[in-house]
């Protein structure tokens, strides 16, 4: 059989085999004798039927070195045990590729494996607990249609011996989870939800299985083999259905993570190239990317024009211009023409690993409301054994033969597996949803409190205006030279993530010459710029007029301009003197009018919470409808803008983007930032804009508002179910199974409902 190699991207294979690459898909065996074999993990393509593994297994063997092979046709993968000694991954794929086929480094090989057996074991427990309800089902079908003597006792007798040896796989096998969960609770001394579930469980298997062999006993001769079956069958199937939604989520973040490549094409200072691992590649580095590979790292276009698709980072589908100078995103696609790019962050740093370590983080919280939901759990689990005790006691007064049966009704019903579902659920599907349209939440209890905001302070310069203003007018003292100044400024800029530093910082009239010039002792103050010392111990300043030349009237030889401004001095003498001006004309976001008026309509008061001069803040304010702004701001007057709105009792939020904005940041009671923003400002914010859309804070505002009404609809459901449900319990009207498939039912309509933000559209987020 033949088959065709599907098409991957570029790989080198002499990658395969670093060291540092292997550790991201092989893991290490120590063997008796001392010596190590590996056991590595690849991704097969080109496979069409199962016949493909048995080639594919054969082609490995004949390898020299091969240990073990072993190909999963279903799963589309391999995983080979090799001698290092003998062999190396780069002789694995050839082998591959030598029998028709292709392979890859699988990464995500284990957590993929792990999900797949914890999978296969919740199948497995489901499909028994499931067929042995319909065989235990098909066994008391008789004790229920039969009239009077129709069903003699002999008969009924071997019936319920049947449906209790069916019974023991359910025991033994599918309620095993609830059984280890409720020990686990008890040695630690908690009583977590599979206690009363347990419980429930055990006495309803006791009661019956003693009505089973003495049906004259104190158990009676009524059994609920079918309760308690079609009870574990039920609760597995909710239990089932929450474990897909988990993977689902899981395999989303792989899939994310699938979008870097494995290796890039570094190119030496002789003119050479290298295929190197990415986890070598270092800021600096300048790196060829291919039309259609993903760009390795963070960095700035050098060499070439393209366009790239951006859409696994920010949602946005549709293409990118890049023209040279412009950012590079690690994991976006190169569509259009091979470049050459600049390294300028790599691994942990770059904003495609941050993305995947806020989803990662964001999926492991737990929200506030699902504290509170797990803090009543407890006390109410306690209230469910009184009452169950409490049942059996009035019963056993009433109709002995039904206080066990009452009481395992009570036990099953009151499961308050809904209630602790009913917060998670919707806000980790909320936070989903954002994720995959650009807005990333680092902290999940920001979605509730959004959704109560009062008062919104928004940041001017690259939050609500572009992030890369263009330089307009130059002025230069009439002893300088902005050939000469031009690049000093440019190298100092690159040392701040502010917008207008990263525009002056990129300029490519100076960016070149920049590379030459040492900066030393280099500090920055957030709102005014920064400080350095040159190779000459000379002290040098960027930033605002007030910082670079302090106390001093504005020269005459820089004209007035109505543009932002940056200015650059040095130290003579003791004095700092202003040398150069350099002017930016900054354009507002194509969104922020309809933003804001969005934010307005919704109720949401705006202010404008601004570092720049108050003519400039006030003309912006006036062009968008925002009443109140606060110009001129420092750092400290931010903050104190915001506690002064909170000190009124207004929930108040922050959305900015620069270093200065990380105080205020941090103070307000839910906050936002841009996702090319300052690293410090992401780091305090509660969810970060990845997109640079502002559209898409109204929309996470809306959709915050949709997850709080969908929790509130999942606790009140809860609470009604439980509050129908309990009484009748109690007067004997639910039987066990009812009781089983009641509390199944709840559990996954609370789930359902909370799968409904995953495809909110945006027109219905509101």
């Amino acid at each position: 059989m033949t088959a065709t190699v599907a098409a991957s991207h570029p790989h080198a294979l002499d990658v395969l085999d670093d060291p540092v690459e292997q550790q991201r898909f092989t893991r290490w065996v120590e063997r008796a004798d001392g010596s190590r074999v590996a056991d590595s993990a690849f991704a097969l393509s080109g496979m069409v039927c199962a016949a493909c593994a048995g080639q594919i297994e054969a082609a490995l063997h004949q390898v020299d070195g091969v240990l073990e092979a072993r190909v999963s046709a279903s799963a589309h993968s391999a995983q080979v045990r090799w001698d290092p000694a003998r062999t190396a991954p780069s002789a694995l794929v050839l082998a591959v590729r030598g029998a028709g086929y292709d392979a890859v480094p699988d990464t995500a090989a284990s957590a993929r494996e792990l999900r797949r057996n914890e999978r296969r074991k919740a199948l497995w427990r489901l499909f028994v607990a499931s067929f042995c309800a319909m065989q235990v089902m098909m066994f008391a079908t008789p004790s229920y249609v039969a009239e009077g003597a129709e069903l003699a006792d002999d008969m009924r007798q071997l019936l319920n011996w049947g449906s209790w040896l069916v019974s023991l796989p359910v025991m033994l096998f599918s309620a095993g989870p609830f059984l280890r969960g409720a020990w686990h609770s008890l040695k630690n001394r908690k009583i977590g939800m599979d206690v009363p579930v347990s419980l429930g469980i055990v006495v309803t298997f006791v009661a019956s299985s003693g009505a089973t062999f003495s049906p004259g006993g104190v158990f009676g001769h009524e059994v609920y083999f079918d309760s308690l079956t079609m009870f574990v069958s039920f609760l597995l199937g909710g239990r089932f259905v929450e474990l897909m939604a988990r993977h689902r989520a899981a395999e989303s973040l792989e899939a994310a993570l699938a979008a870097m490549p494995e290796s890039a094409c570094r190119l030496l200072e002789d003119g050479s190239e290298e295929q190197v691992s990415l986890h070598r590649l270092r800021p600096g580095d300048r790196v060829r990317v291919a039309m259609g590979a993903a760009f390795p790292a963070d960095g700035h276009l050098e060499v070439g024009a393209t366009e790239a698709d951006e859409s696994v980072l920010t949602g946005e589908s549709r293409p990118l211009p890049k023209r040279v100078g412009d950012d590079l995103v690690g994991g976006s696609v190169n569509l259009a023409s091979p470049v050459i790019m600049r390294v300028e962050r790599v691994g942990a740093e770059t904003r495609f690993e941050a993305i995947v370590a806020m989803m990662r983080d964001a999926l492991t919280q737990r929200p506030a409301m699902a504290r509170w939901a797990d803090a009543w759990a407890g006390p109410f689990l306690w209230v469910v054994l009184v009452l169950a005790a409490g049942a059996a006691a009035v019963w056993s007064v009433i109709d002995p033969s039904r206080a066990v049966w009452v009481a395992v009704a009570v036990l099953i019903v009151t499961c308050p597996c809904a209630l602790s579902l009913a917060a998670p659920a919707a806000i980790v599907a909320a936070a989903g949803h954002l994720a995959r349209r650009g807005v990333m939440v680092q902290r999940l209890d920001a979605l509730e409190a959004m959704s109560r905001l009062d008062r919104l302070f928004l940041d001017k310069t690259g939050t609500l205006t572009e992030d890369k203003p263009s330089r307009g007018a130059v002025f230069v003292a009439a002893d300088g030279s902005i050939e000469h100044l031009g690049p000093l400024a440019s190298a100092l800029a690159k040392w701040s993530s502010h917008p207008l530093s990263k525009a002056l910082a990129e300029d490519s009239a100076w960016s070149g010459q920049a590379a030459a010039v040492v900066w030393r002792d280099v500090a920055e103050v957030a709102g005014q710029g920064l400080q350095a010392s040159d190779e000459h111990d000379h002290a040098w300043r960027l930033g605002s007029f007030s910082w670079v030349a302090p106390g001093a009237a504005r020269p005459g030889w820089a004209q007035a301009h109505d543009g932002l401004e940056v200015w650059l001095g040095r130290e003579l003498q003791g004095t700092w003197q202003a040398l150069a001006c350099i002017t930016y004309d900054e354009q507002m976001r194509p969104d922020a009018a309809a933003a804001v008026a969005a934010l307005q309509h919704a109720g949401i008061a705006l202010t404008l919470l601004s570092g720049d001069r108050p003519e400039r803040a006030h003309r912006l304010s006036q062009q968008l409808g925002i009443a109140d702004v606060v110009a001129a701001a420092r750092p400290e007057d931010k903050v104190a803008a915001v506690a002064s709105a909170q000190a009124k009792g207004e929930r108040v939020g922050m959305l900015g983007d620069g270093v200065n904005d990380a105080p205020v940041l941090a103070l307000a009671d839910v906050s936002l930032a841009m996702g090319q923003g300052a690293l410090v400002s992401r780091v305090h914010a509660d969810a970060v804009v990845v997109s640079n859309r502002l559209s898409d804070v109204v929309w996470a505002y809306r959709l915050s508002h949709k997850a709080v009404r969908i929790v509130r609809q999942n606790l009140i459901w809860a609470a009604t179910y439980n509050m129908v449900c309990i009484p009748l319990a109690l007067m004997g009207y639910l039987p066990p199974w009812a009781a089983g498939l009641g509390m199944a039912l709840s559990s996954l309509a609370v789930i359902g409902n909370a799968l409904r933000l995953s495809y909110t559209p945006l027109s219905k987020a509101a």
